[in-house]
């Protein structure tokens, strides 16, 4: 469903801006590979804190 609202929502900007849509549509990857290090490192705290003890 997530994907399908992304799809819409690319479609609608576009027909209101394409120039922006091409832009975003090509800096996707760049914008996926910058926040791969947080996902990481979240993953990891999310792991740390489910194996300590809950009080």
């Amino acid at each position: 469903m997530k994907t399908l609202i992304a799809l819409l929502a690319w479609c609608v900007l576009l027909v209101l801006c394409w120039p922006l849509a091409i832009l975003a549509l090509l800096l996707w990857p760049v914008v996926c590979l910058l926040s791969l290090p947080f996902r990481l490192v979240g993953i990891t705290f999310t792991a740390l804190f489910a194996f300590l003890p809950h009080c």
